[in-house]
């Protein structure tokens, strides 16, 4: 049996809400890249209602104001979490600015969806995770990838034994830009892949090196190689890359039955499962006993896979969250794992690839 899924899963975060009414009223803190897409979907899902937005930048609100004129604008996210009809807000700030802001939502009484990741250090994902049931409010982390139907039939996959014992995953992510300013490629890029792996083996990594070079300005690395340890002897690669002439978002697993990929990219059949495999066998004769290695190479099978926006499904969950008391995943407890890995992940780039232990 994989010792990964033998775990007994954590118990669900304790979570106690009293939403009177019926329709949630939702504020975005953040327009720019990513914060209009929220402002779209919590505008369409059922049982919310955007009512104000909050950024820095006029031009960004103007935008905003153009699709959805309804929305109350304000360069001061503070007006939004002083008003008392806001019952939740959507943090899609700079990753520098998530922690202060996330505590001063908690603080102000709303539930909270941030991007991820929650915040730069470990000490500050426990405070906010620690805040959030204190206030019993929802505090959720925006790794949308876990919300990939894709993804969603690779921990099938796993958690029904088909692939056997997982021996390693291995994920790669690149693109030409965008380029950050204030995290590296790991914070920004391999985050994603970081949740993706923890949610897919119900652990968190107990070590982790890496190495990575900055390129284009001093103090930010451009590219990350990671390998991450998990528990049972399960290790896992990670390739992020924002300065690469090629837009990549696969994954790899491989076990003892069978192999699996998963290509982002690729809208129709992302998921592929190979019967590919290679096994130890014992092999007898009169002058001792010999290790042989048996390989096989059968079908490849393509599932369906049901498409539908990932951020989407997260908003929907968020919404239900609040309702009815009980968070599916990305809680506040998970995203803290994964920063504590992100924080093991730039420890290991100071000390030139050394492993550090994840605490």
């Amino acid at each position: 049996m994989n010792p990964i899924i033998a775990q007994t899963p954590a118990p669900p975060e304790p979570i106690i809400v009293n939403v009177e009414r019926g329709t949630l009223r939702v504020a975005i803190i953040g327009c720019g890249y990513w914060g209009p897409n929220h402002v779209r979907n919590f505008s369409s899902v059922s049982g919310s209602r955007v009512v104000a937005a909050a950024d820095l930048d006029q031009t960004r609100l103007s935008r905003i104001a153009d699709n959805f004129p309804h929305v109350q604008l304000h360069r001061d996210y503070k007006q939004v979490l002083a008003d008392p009809d806001i019952d939740a807000v959507v943090i899609a700030t700079p990753t520098s600015t998530h922690y202060s802001i996330v505590r001063e939502a908690l603080l102000a009484g709303k539930h909270v969806l941030s991007e991820k990741p929650l915040c730069e250090h470990s000490e500050q994902g426990r405070e906010l995770a620690d805040l959030a049931d204190e206030r019993q409010l929802v505090l959720m982390v925006g790794h949308v990838f876990l919300f990939s139907a894709a993804v969603e039939k690779l921990k099938q996959l796993i958690q029904s034994q088909e692939l056997g014992k997982i021996y390693y995953l291995s994920s790669t992510r690149t693109n030409l830009g965008p380029i950050r300013k204030d995290v590296n490629a790991a914070y920004d890029l391999a985050a994603h892949d970081i949740s993706i792996l923890n949610w897919l083996l119900d652990a968190e990594p107990t070590s982790i090196s890496a190495t990575g070079a900055c390129c284009l300005r001093a103090g930010i690395e451009d590219f990350v190689f990671i390998t991450l340890r998990y528990p049972g002897n399960v290790y896992a690669g990670v390739q992020a890359s924002w300065l690469n002439p090629k837009k990549v978002r696969n994954l790899t697993l491989v076990g003892s039955k069978k192999m699996v990929t998963w290509d982002d990219l690729e809208l129709n059949t992302p998921i592929a499962i190979y019967d590919r495999g290679a096994v130890t066998q014992q092999d007898y004769n009169s002058f001792g006993e010999f290790l042989h290695i048996s390989m096989w190479n059968g079908d490849v099978r393509l599932p369906r896979v049901e498409i539908e926006e990932p951020l989407k499904a997260q908003s929907r969950e968020f919404i239900r969250a609040i309702k009815h008391g009980s968070l599916d995943r990305c809680g506040g407890r998970f995203g803290f794992g994964v920063v504590k890995a992100l924080e093991a992940v730039r420890e290991s780039l100071q000390m030139n690839g050394a492993p550090v232990q994840v605490r």
